[in-house]
Parts: C-alpha cells; structure tokens; sequence
C-alpha cells in the first residue's frame, strides 16, 4: 500500500489536489544573492537569498512573504564542477516554494557553513538571539511583504521553533518537520541512557563540515557527492579569505562526545555555567514565549528516531495557540521511507510540501482560509493503510489491558497467584551482546539510509524473553502511546529495559511495531509541567527524583512505549519481548554486570501493558 493522500477521505480537500491547483507562477533564479548579515555582537552570519523571477530571468517586482530556514548543515556548497545540487540541504523548500510567490532566506547558523563564530552547544541560545536579528533584517527589506515563516526538517524544524519563540511580529507561521522538543530524551539520553549512534554519528558528522574535511563527508549519504569542495563564500568574498577565517574559528566548536557527559540529568546546569542546562537547547524551554497567533505545524513519523514522534505530540498539546496542527505518517526521520513492511513501492508519496503551502499559503498569503475546516490532526495507520483525521490527540480510544502470565502468554484477564506460588515471576538473565540491529529507527539518526527496517527482526526477536497473546478475534487498531506496568526485581542496583511490540501474522512473520526503553533509576512518575504537556507517564530524568533500586527488592517501573498507529489484523498475535540491553545504540547498565531481571506474574501486582485502541476509526474498506 501507499502512503498517498489521493484517495483518502481523511482530508475535505487533499493535500494533493491542492497541490495541483497551485502551480508556479515564477522562476527561480539562476543562483542565489548571498552576503553577510552583522549581529550585535559582530559575528557575521552567511545568508542566501532567493527572490521569485520572471520568465525571462529578471528579479520579479513587488512583495513576497519570507520563509527563513537556519541549517548547520552548509546554506549551499561550493562546487568542483558543475551539474550537482549545491544546496541538498535546503533544495527542496527553494523548489517548491521562491516559484509560486515566496522569498527564501537561507543562514548559516553561527559557527557553521561561512558564517563567523563558534558553537558551544546544540542550538546555543546565542543562535535564538540572532535569529530574532535575522528577522528584523528580513522584515526590512524592500522584497518582503512583512509576514514570516520557518520550517525545515530535525535541526533546522528546531531552529523554526527558537525563531518563534522570540517573538518578532513579522513571524506568522513555522512548521517544524522531525524536528525535537526535548534533546534530553528524544536525542540525547532517550530513557535516560545515552544514545551512542547519535552521538557519534553527529559528532563526526559535524566535524567534517564544520572543518570542510570532505573525506569525512564522504562517509555520509547525503554530504558525499564528489563535486562538493566545502561551504560556498558569499558573493563579495571572491577570493575567499572571509570564508577561510571563519573555517578557523569553527576548529573551536564542542564536540558532541565531550559535551554529553556535561548532560548526564535533564536540566542540570553545565559545569562551567550555570545558566546553560539541557533545556537551553530544547524547543520545550521556550514553548510558552510563542505568540498564540503563531500558526504551527508539527510533523513526524512513527519510526522518527529515539522519540521525535513524542515531541511533536507534546508541541502540539502544549501550545496554546489559536492554530495548530499534528501531522504523524509512517516514515522515519525526514520521511526518507515509508517504514510500512506492507508499502507500495512503485506507489505515490504523501504529497507533503503541497500541504506545507497550503499552510503557509493560509497564513503568510491570506489564501484558502477555508482551510481552517480541517482537522487539527492526520495520522497513518500502518497495516490499516489509511489516514485518518481527528480533532485531538490521542484520537477517541479506550484502554484496554493485557497481563504477562506463567505460560508465556498475554491475557485479557490477570492470572492468579497459586497458593503454592503466591509470587510468580519470570526470571531473565540479561544479555548484554543482544542488538536489536543494524536497520533501525537510530540508524537514520546517524545519517544511515534505511529502505527497509527491522528486515532481520524475526531472528533477533526470538532470542528474547516473550509473551504472546492468543490470534486475534478481530483487527486490533492501536493508537497512541503503549504504557507498560512491570513490577520487578533486579539483581544489581540498576539495570536497562527494552520493550518491544510486534505482530506475528498468520504466516508466521514477526513485524516489529514500536518499543520502550527506560533506565531503571530514572523510574518515578511525576506530573509534566505545563510547557511540555504529555498524556503519557512522564519521567523528569532529574537527578533529584534519579534512585537505585534495591537489588532482590521488586518495584512498578511505568513507561511508556513510543507512539504508534498499528492495526493487527484478525488472525495476527500480538508479542511482547523484554531485554536489558541493545550493545549496538546504547552503553551497558550496569557496566560489565548484567543483571537477572524478575518480573511479577499474576495477583494484585501482576505485569501487564495497556493498550489505547481506537473507537473512533470508520472500519477499512
């Protein structure tokens, strides 16, 4: 099946039809303006700028709504031949957008690309600072019709969000695409434990930009293209001694590997400054200093990364503003793939940019306002192979629960505790070799191009504890966030869980779904605060509430699985398994001592998941 918009009724007019309706009325020109723009602290900023041309090649007159897109990743390269994209980065939103009526302003953020500086952090503030610059500078200009927007996918949907935040009047509208809210723990330490493909992956990453190390580069898919020859300079620096300097400052910019340790809690300060914690690099932070009359649109996907999906959801539940919007499809991050095992390769993609320029069509334009009778909400159900809409989120569901048993089984009602046995449990000796693989949802996060997940999980899978429900009577569609109730015992003083879901269809092939990850002392419950709303168990990953477990003690641990929209079909078992490690993402805990996990089976304390299944879904056709 396809993830095509075109024949679903979940929109009142398809993103795709709206597409077709709008065709490009200019040109882009042949190459961008590009200059430098001075910030107040003297650090000069690299920027492109693409104007809407006529046909015959010539800057068209009048005023033009402004995207703005802040990259790290290089604004355009500088080219050894031509006939390769310059600008990979940011290519699309320039296509799409400078022929049917808008400006496009590309910067390099401070300490990257040819821009002057250094970075000391992931979306240092000082980069928030000089985005509100970079908006007075852009509402100035002759070619601007006064309104603003931003999008951009990961780091650059992330920068959308800070640009908002500082509230310059000009900013209308931003949809930030895979873009984090919280780096704590979608990025960085996604249940509290480090995230070692990212870390490393970026690290190296960003060296070999930031450096214009092009036999670095070459290890990444989209940064490898041999005709790349580093940042290209700005128009006035022909000679390129600006450039170079600014490629000397950036040999100072932190490097991930070193900065992480800095991390360790959720919004402890760094050691060296006390004002600078994780959250001073998270969108979250600043969630309540964007205007209500700010439009946003946040996009993911079910399979974007270590829980990029739940900061989009949390955006979108805690903004106040008058409009927004929840768009979740079934891709990974950047929606380079349609991560269904039931896709349709040779089908039709989502039309994603024409739903972006309806947006900020309505917004920036004045156009289509009949478009504020769309749902809020549109989301994927993978095996359902449908869009659906909804007014909130999570969609209408009701929850219903599934016990662990003796007999390895999920059960729709809890098994009793024996008189013989009063406390069952299921003992597991935890592994610290286990891997859940080389094409998973972390795997994109470190630049890899994944076409097919989890293609071996079937042989993974069964080398891990499990439970199984018995065939499904009926399709069971769930939608939202899985929440597990373990009550456990562990022989050491901390230990990992990793929970998976997958359906084992009748013909016996395992489709891993979603999963759930959580170090052990990071287990306490509290109540989210305001600027990050969830409707799931929330973990404040402080070192306050961060407790050891008493070894041979058993306790709840509560958490949730990241979000999905699943339907298992009739015939279909649902499967839990449970690890205590995955060696190829994430670092051993404890060190060196894996741990035998007891897990309570039956009576007032049994383990069970509970599942939202939607009521609201008209049937499939």
């Amino acid at each position: 099946m396809t993830d095509s918009d075109r024949y679903s009724d979940a929109w009142i007019e398809r993103p795709s039809t709206y597409f077709e309706r709008r065709p490009p009325t200019f040109k882009c020109p042949a190459a961008p303006r590009s200059h430098y723009l001075h910030m107040p602290d003297g650090c000069r900023l690299a920027v492109d700028i693409f104007l809407p041309c006529m046909q015959d090649g010539q800057t068209a007159t009048g005023t033009f709504p402004t995207l703005v897109i802040f990259t790290p990743y290089n604004r355009r390269f500088d080219l050894k031949q031509p006939g390769a994209e310059p600008s990979p980065n940011t290519a699309i939103y320039r296509d799409m957008f400078v022929p049917r009526g808008y400006a496009l302003v590309v910067v390099d953020v401070r300490g990257t690309g040819a821009s002057f500086g250094t970075r000391d952090s992931m979306r240092s503030p000082r980069e928030r600072d000089d985005s509100y610059e970079v908006a007075q500078w852009v509402s100035s200009q002759d070619w601007c019709n006064g309104a603003i927007g931003s999008t951009g996918i990961s780091y650059l949907g992330a920068a959308a969000c800070f640009f908002a935040s500082t509230g310059h009047p000009a900013i209308k509208a931003i949809a930030p695409l895979f873009g984090i809210s919280d780096l704590y723990s979608e990025q960085l330490y996604p249940g509290g434990m480090l995230s070692r493909v990212w870390v490393e992956a970026y690290d190296d990453l960003m060296a070999a930009l930031d450096h214009a190390n092009r036999g670095l580069a070459s290890r990444f898919a989209y940064f490898n293209d041999p005709s790349f020859n580093g940042p290209a300079p700005v128009d006035d620096d022909n000679d390129a001694v600006a450039l170079n300097d600014a490629l000397i400052a950036h040999r100072d910019n932190f490097r991930l590997k070193e900065l992480a340790p800095e991390l360790l809690y959720r919004e402890k300060p760094l050691s060296y400054d006390e004002h600078i914690d994780s959250s001073s690099f998270s969108p979250y932070r600043y969630v309540d200093l964007i205007p209500p009359d700010v439009a946003v649109y946040s996009v993911s996907g079910w399979y974007d990364g270590a829980g990029y999906a739940n900061g989009a959801i949390s955006r979108f539940l805690s903004l106040p503003n008058r409009d927004k919007h929840l768009l979740l499809g079934p891709w990974d991050h950047g929606a380079r793939t349609n991560i269904s095992p039931w896709r349709d390769r040779a089908g039709a993609a989502f039309c994603m940019y024409g739903e972006l320029l309806r947006f900020f069509d309505r917004h920036l334009l004045g156009m289509h306002a009949e478009a504020a009778r769309e749902a809020p909400v549109h989301y994927y159900s993978v095996h359902d192979d449908r869009w659906h809409s909804a007014q909130t989120w999570p969609p209408e569901h009701a929850i219903e629960k599934l016990w662990l048993d003796e007999s390895e089984q999920l059960c729709a009602t809890p098994p009793s505790a024996s008189p013989s046995d009063p406390k069952p449990a299921r003992d597991i000796q935890v592994r610290f070799d286990w891997s859940s693989g080389q094409n998973t949802r972390y795997e994109r996060l470190g630049a890899k191009s994944v076409d097919h997940y989890y293609a071996d999980w079937k042989q993974r899978e069964q080398q891990l504890a499990g439970f199984s429900t018995a065939p499904l009577p009926r399709d069971l569609p769930l939608v939202g966030h899985v929440v597990a109730n373990l009550h456990l015992a562990a022989s050491q003083s901390d230990c990992a869980l990793f929970l998976y879901l997958s359906e084992i269809t009748e013909d016996g092939e395992f489709h891993y779904i979603t999963e759930a990850l959580i170090r052990a002392r990071h287990r306490k419950v509290v109540a989210s605060p305001e600027n990050y709303t969830t409707t799931w168990p929330f973990h404040s990953f402080s070192e306050d509430d961060a407790e050891n477990l008493t070894p041979g003690v058993p306790e709840w641990i509560r958490f949730a699985f990241l979000p999905i929209a699943w339907t298992l079909k009739a015939g279909s078992r649902l499967r839990l398994s449970i690890a205590g490690a995955d060696q190829e993402h994430f670092p051993q805990v404890p060190p060196g001592r894996p741990p035998r996990l007891s897990i309570t089976l039956g009576g007032e304390n049994g383990s069970h998941i509970e599942m939202p299944v939607a009521t609201g879904q008209a049937p499939a056709n």
